[in-house]
C-alpha cells in the first residue's frame, strides 16, 4: 500500500477508534448514537490497553515514508504523531489519576474544557427522539454503578500513589454530589428526559421506559452516588494535601514542563513563560493606566479596580437581565463580522444561562460545542450566579472569546471544512484554540465595540486576567506559590471579584498548565499578524489572513506558523511577477 494511502486508512480507523472508546464525547459533541448506551472505560485494563493502542499507533506512523508523502499528508502525519506523543506521555506521567476535580468528576473529563458535563447533565443536553434513546439512557443508567467504580478505583491508586489533588479543589466536590441526591428517583435530574416524551415515542412504550428509568436510578445511580459521596468525604479528602501545585508530586516539575510544551504547543520552560507573564502584566498595567485618566479617575489603579468592582452602575440586579443583555451584544456584534472576515460558520450558536448546579463553580462565561451532526447549535454560557460579582465591562470581550469570532466561529469552521481529516476536524489544540479567542478580544477596536472607554478597560481586564494566569499558574506549581500569594497577586493586578479570582486560582490548581495556552496562543497570532502586515504592506489583507489560519483547522502554533511564513512568501513572489 502507497504510504499516502496507509496514512489515510489509519487516520480514518483512528478516528473511529476515538469515537467508540470515548462514548460520552461522541454521544455529546459529535451526536453520533452509536455508543449511546456506555460510559467511557476507566478501568485500568482499559487505560492501559488504550497506552498501547497509542505506542502501537506510533510504530505505525514511523514505518510511513513521510519524505514520501505530499505537503498536506506530512501536516497530517506530524500532527497525528504529535496528538499520540502527548498521550503516550500523559499517561506515562499518570495524569489520569488526577482527572477528578471539581470541574469535572462523572463522568471525568471529556475533552471539552470548561464545559464538562456531570452524567445528570447529559440528560438536558442528548437527543431524545425515540423509543431507543430512552432506552439507550436506561442502560447507561444500569451501567453507571459500575463506572463510579472505576472512577474511584483510579482515585484509590491516586492516593495510594501520592497523586491527589489539593484540598482547595477537592473539598469542592461533596458538595456537587449532593446537590445529586434526592429521595424521590422521579426527581432527579437522571429522569428529567421520561418527564416529556416526544411523539417519536409510542404511548404504549412510555410508561414501560419511565418504570425502568426510575427503578435503574433509585436501585442503582443514587445508591453509586451516596457511595462515591462517602468514599470523597472519607478517604479522599483526607488524603489530599494542603499545599498545592505540582512541584510536591514524584516527577512533579518535569511533568508540568511536560504540560506547559503540550497547552502552548512550544518549547518554553515554566520559568520563560513566567517572565513573558510578567512583562505582560507590566505593559496591560500601563494601558489601564491610560484608560484610567481617560475617564477622569484620580486615585491610584487598586482605588479604580475597587471602583469597578463595586460601583452599582457596573451591575446589573438580576441575572435574568445579565443574560438579556448579552444576547443582545451578540445580535450587535453579528453582522460587524464581514469586515473582517471573508468566511463565516453555517452553525448558530445561542445564550444561555450556566446550569445552576455547574454555575457557582464555574467561570464567567464558556462556550460548549454543538454537535457535528447539527442537532444541536452552540451554546455560548453565561454566569448569571450572583450577578453582583458579573459586571457591564467584561461583557463585550467575554462575548467575542466564547462566541463570535472566536470559540463559536473557530469551532464551527473547522467542523464544516471539507477535504481533511476528521482527527483535524475536530483537533484538541489549546493553545491554537484559546489563543485565537483571546485575539478576537483585541478585534473589538476594530469591529467599532469598544467606544465607551469602560468597555475598552474590560478588554484590557481580560488580557490582563490571562497574563496573569502566566504567572499564577508558573508560581502554583513550578515555583511553589500559596494559594493564597496566587490569589493576592491576581488582586492587585486585576479589576475581577474576589470570589472570581478564587474559582479562577482554584481551576489553575486544577488543571495544571492548561491556562497558560490563551496568552501564548494570543501573541503568537497577533505576532504572525503583524509580521504579515509589515512584509506585505498594501498587499495584506486581513480577511485573507483570516481564512489562512482559520481554514486549515487547529493547528500547533509552531506549525501555525509556518504556514503563515510560507503564505507571506507566496504573496511577495506574487507582487514581484
Amino acid at each position: 500500500m502507497p504510504d499516502a494511502d496507509e496514512l489515510q486508512a489509519l487516520m480514518l480507523r483512528e478516528w473511529q477508534y476515538q469515537l467508540e472508546r470515548s462514548p460520552v464525547f461522541t454521544s455529546l459533541m459529535m451526536g453520533d448514537r452509536r455508543w449511546n448506551d456506555r460510559w467511557d472505560d476507566r478501568s485500568a485494563e482499559g487505560l492501559e490497553g488504550d497506552h498501547r493502542h497509542n505506542v502501537d499507533v506510533l510504530e505505525r506512523l514511523q514505518r510511513i515514508d513521510r519524505a514520501r508523502l505530499g505537503a498536506g499528508d506530512r501536516l497530517n502525519h506530524d500532527l497525528m504523531r504529535r496528538d499520540y506523543e502527548t498521550w503516550r506521555d500523559e499517561y506515562t506521567c499518570k495524569l489520569h489519576l488526577l482527572s477528578t476535580s471539581h470541574l469535572g468528576w462523572l463522568p471525568e473529563y471529556i475533552r471539552q474544557f470548561p464545559a464538562v458535563a456531570t452524567a445528570s447533565q447529559l440528560a438536558s443536553e442528548l437527543r431524545f427522539e425515540m423509543s431507543r434513546d430512552y432506552e439507550d439512557w436506561i442502560l447507561r443508567l444500569e451501567r453507571f454503578p459500575e463506572y463510579v467504580k472505576q472512577v474511584v478505583a483510579r482515585m484509590r491508586e491516586g492516593v495510594r500513589e501520592g497523586v491527589v489533588h489539593p484540598r482547595a479543589v477537592v473539598m469542592r466536590i461533596p458538595a456537587q454530589i449532593e446537590k445529586l441526591l434526592v429521595d424521590d428517583a422521579t426527581r432527579s435530574a437522571f429522569y428529567s428526559p421520561f418527564t416529556r416524551f416526544p411523539a417519536g415515542v409510542p404511548e404504549g412504550d412510555r410508561g414501560r421506559l419511565a418504570a425502568a428509568a426510575e427503578r435503574a436510578i433509585s436501585k442503582g445511580v443514587l445508591p453509586a452516588l451516596r457511595q462515591f459521596l462517602e468514599f470523597v468525604t472519607g478517604e479522599y479528602v483526607p488524603a489530599s494535601p494542603e499545599t498545592v501545585g505540582l512541584w510536591q508530586y514524584a516527577r512533579g516539575e518535569e511533568t508540568y514542563a511536560f504540560l506547559a510544551r503540550k497547552f502552548t504547543t512550544t518549547r518554553l520552560t515554566p520559568n520563560e513563560i513566567h517572565e513573558v507573564g510578567l512583562a505582560e502584566v507590566e505593559r496591560l498595567r500601563a494601558e489601564m493606566e491610560a484608560v484610567k485618566a481617560k475617564v477622569g479617575f484620580a486615585g491610584s489603579l487598586p482605588a479604580f479596580f475597587e471602583f469597578l468592582r463595586h460601583d452599582p452602575r457596573f451591575y446589573f440586579k438580576t441575572g435574568t437581565e445579565l443574560v438579556e443583555q448579552y444576547r443582545n451584544l451578540a445580535k450587535r456584534i453579528d453582522p460587524l463580522l464581514v469586515k473582517l472576515f471573508r468566511t463565516l460558520q453555517r452553525q448558530p450558536y445561542g445564550v444561555e444561562p450556566t446550569p445552576e448546579a455547574m454555575a457557582p463553580n464555574a467561570t464567567t462565561g464558556f462556550y460548549v460545542h454543538g454537535a457535528a451532526d447539527g442537532s444541536r447549535a452552540g451554546i455560548f454560557l453565561v454566569n448569571s450566579y450572583k450577578p453582583e460579582t458579573r459586571p457591564r465591562w467584561q461583557m463585550v470581550p467575554l462575548t467575542l472569546h466564547e462566541a463570535v469570532p472566536g470559540h463559536h466561529l473557530q469551532v464551527s469552521l473547522a467542523a464544516e471544512l471539507e477535504g481533511i481529516p476528521d482527527l483535524r476536524r475536530y483537533g484538541r489544540q489549546t493553545a491554537y484554540t484559546e489563543g485565537w479567542a483571546l485575539y478576537c478580544e483585541t478585534l473589538g477596536d476594530e469591529l467599532g465595540l469598544y467606544d465607551d472607554p469602560y468597555d475598552k478597560f474590560g478588554q484590557l481586564a481580560f488580557d490582563m486576567w490571562r497574563a496573569i494566569r502566566l504567572v499564577v499558574d508558573t508560581g502554583l506549581h513550578a515555583k511553589q506559590w500559596p494559594r493564597q500569594r496566587a490569589i493576592d497577586y491576581s488582586l492587585a493586578n486585576s479589576p475581577q471579584a474576589e470570589y472570581e479570582i478564587a474559582n479562577e486560582v482554584d481551576r489553575y490548581i486544577a488543571q495544571p498548565g492548561q491556562a497558560l495556552a490563551y496568552k501564548i496562543g494570543q501573541l503568537k497570532f497577533r505576532e504572525l499578524r503583524t509580521r504579515a502586515e509589515r512584509t506585505l504592506g498594501n498587499r495584506f489583507d486581513v480577511r485573507a489572513f483570516h481564512d489562512l489560519v482559520l481554514l486549515g483547522g487547529p493547528t500547533p502554533l509552531d506549525m501555525l506558523e509556518g504556514q503563515v511564513d510560507d503564505w507571506v512568501q507566496r504573496m511577495q513572489h506574487m507582487g514581484q511577477e
